[in-house]
């Protein structure tokens, strides 16, 4: 089996760092794996200090079986950083395994991405892997397809991320000449055209809204964990975009999830509309006084 490279993005959390290359070396293919590390320069002078201490620890670690560093001089953004660096692994590599600073992994996640990798590494219409998932009320199936991606520990193969499309007002004309907003969108059930929209007019610089409205557009699938082998730690005020108590904190799985070649190689319906609950909750309105009355509670 031919195992990927990984990406790790990185820039002023010493802490997270640490905590996510701890549980990386834990993984049993770490050791087998060459490890690819983009250090984003500080914004301004108020975040040298955590950069430098970034770059203090990287430079250090262990346990794979090689090493990479690249250290931007300025500051590029993590939007730029992840199209620049991951368009040069699968240039060189054909494949490749991302993640940012703020995620742990299970120690079978390395196992579960190279072996779907692997496994569909022929299959057109498969272009991306996605190792997290939401939690909710019901058992998805081991594993399944679905026409989204998911930017917290995913994978890609060169003839996948060829369909990245970094043109949003592109991707937002074509969602709306077909009348696909809504199902983009999971049924209304969650706001990704207008995280797409604020994208566009510069709210944000997600690069995650445009891969995702990339694969949906062409029709292409990702396959999925049906358990979380990932959790992101950055509900803690540290993050961009992140509060503590979200929809998107989720049980990191410890067992391993089986990979075998589904028979039928399409988009799992049930599976999507299980997610649009999970999203449906999220947005109802019980919910979002419970994250304010938890939001006021952690203050």
């Amino acid at each position: 089996m031919q195992i990927a490279p990984i990406a790790l993005f990185v820039y002023n959390r010493p802490r997270h760092v640490r905590y996510c290359i701890e549980s990386l070396q834990k993984n049993f293919l770490a050791d087998k794996s060459e490890l690819f590390i983009f250090s984003d320069g500080a914004k301004d002078c108020g975040q040298e200090k955590n950069v430098r201490s970034v770059r203090e620890y990287i430079r250090n670690i262990q346990g794979f079986k090689r090493l990479h560093i690249v250290e931007q001089p300025e500051n590029k953004g993590l939007a730029s950083n992840i199209i620049s660096g991951v368009t040069d692994l699968v240039e060189k590599y054909g494949r490749v395994i991302v993640l940012e600073d703020d995620l742990i992994v299970s120690p079978w996640f390395l196992t579960f991405m190279n072996e779907v990798l692997e496994t569909y590494k022929d299959e057109e219409n498969i272009v991306n892997v996605n190792g997290h998932l939401l939690k909710g009320k019901e058992p998805f199936p081991e594993t399944f397809l679905l026409s989204f991606a998911n930017s917290w520990g995913w994978g890609t193969w060169k003839r996948g991320w060829d369909l990245f499309e970094p043109d949003g007002k592109k991707l937002l004309r074509e969602l709306e000449a077909r009348n696909l907003t809504r199902k983009f969108d999971f049924g209304g059930a969650y706001h990704f055209t207008r995280m797409l929209r604020e994208q566009i007019v510069g709210k944000n610089n997600s690069w995650a809204i445009r891969w995702n409205a990339s694969i949906f557009l062409k029709g292409k699938l990702s396959l999925n964990s049906g358990r979380s082998l990932v959790t992101n730690i950055g509900f803690d005020g540290t993050g961009t975009h992140c509060d503590k108590y979200e929809l998107f904190t989720t049980d990191l799985y410890s067992g391993q999830v089986k990979v075998e070649k589904l028979s039928l190689l399409q988009e799992n319906k049930n599976a999507r509309e299980m997610l649009a609950r999970i999203y449906r909750f999220d947005n109802s309105y019980y919910n979002k006084i419970r994250v304010r009355i938890l939001n006021f509670l952690h203050r």
